[in-house]
């Protein structure tokens, strides 16, 4: 949705406006500082007490609780160490040169893109810190789409919509715009990126296990799998250490999905997903409260 003048320079965004000017200056650093600062940021912030580090702390707590405590604690700093820093590079995503993104952001395997390269492609995109880092950087070769969730603010709506359309073709579908449009842009071909591992309450959502924990998982997978022919090709981004980028992995299309059992390809799902965070589990999107909703009778996890 296109921004009036009006609404992007209302005096209450004044805040923003800063954020975005910031931004802007920091994505002339090397990768490696701004990792420094990012690590030392999130440091911080995982030092004082907070809502999000609360919500962190009961994630980790029901996930992983057989890990000691001490080893949740280290995670907890590094899920804000990595947010903070992947928060920072966006300079890079929004202002930074197609030849930058490149050396930035690895692809291991781009042969496995479109799996069998016979059907339409989903390629599955768990919320991951990199998430963004990856999705843009698949844009410089391919003409993708994906689900799109407007920001609150109009300037970072227009800056994240900037970041991941500025290089080639791209589909962004808003997330009101209901199914037609998502079945439309599978069908056309284009590779469908999408992130359906948070809880967004009870709508098109099933109970199904994520470590254990009932999570109100969005079943939609299966259902466009199944509308529109398409494999599901999973696609992870890692954050890679002391600033050396990010790197982009494409699994093995699923075979037999969907399943014809809507349970258990959604559990198959959060099972994948699941196994990945396990590899890097201060990578995952911890600050989002992923048990939020509840079984009937059940109470919340977050008081």
């Amino acid at each position: 949705m296109k921004q009036s003048r009006a609404q992007l320079l209302h005096p209450s965004l004044f805040g923003v406006w800063l954020g975005v000017g910031l931004l802007w200056l920091l994505h002339w650093l090397p990768l490696p500082l701004l990792a420094a600062l990012g690590n030392g940021l999130g440091w911080l912030l995982a030092m004082r007490p907070g809502k999000r580090k609360r919500v962190v702390a009961t994630n980790l707590a029901l996930c992983f609780p057989d890990v000691a405590e001490a080893t949740r604690r280290r995670w907890l700093r590094q899920t804000f160490q990595a947010s903070m820093r992947a928060a920072l590079e966006y300079g890079v995503l929004w202002w930074g040169s197609e030849a930058r993104l490149r050396r930035v952001v690895r692809i291991d395997n781009p042969e496995a893109a479109r799996g069998d390269g016979k059907r339409p492609v989903i390629w599955l995109a768990p919320h991951f810190v990199g998430l963004d880092m990856g999705g843009v950087r698949l844009t410089l070769d391919h003409a993708m789409a994906s689900i799109y969730a407007p920001a609150k603010d109009p300037v970072s709506d227009r800056f994240i919509r900037r970041g991941r359309t500025r290089f080639s073709d791209i589909v962004l579908i808003a997330r009101h715009e209901g199914l037609k449009s998502t079945l439309n842009a599978i069908k056309s071909g284009r590779p469908f990126y999408y992130l359906p591992d948070q809880d967004h309450g009870r709508h098109n959502a099933v109970f199904v296990p994520f470590f254990g924990v009932p999570a109100a998982t969005v079943s939609a997978l299966p259902r466009l799998a199944r509308l529109t022919n398409a494999q599901v090709v999973p696609v992870v981004t890692r954050q890679l250490p002391w600033g050396r980028g990010y790197a982009v992995h494409f699994y093995p299309p699923w075979d037999d999905y969907p399943s014809g059992d809507l349970d258990v390809d959604v559990a198959r799902m959060n099972a994948f997903i699941e196994a990945r965070v396990r590899e890097m589990p201060a990578q995952y999107l911890w600050l989002h409260r992923r048990f939020k909703t509840r079984p009937a009778g059940e109470r919340s996890v977050y008081e």
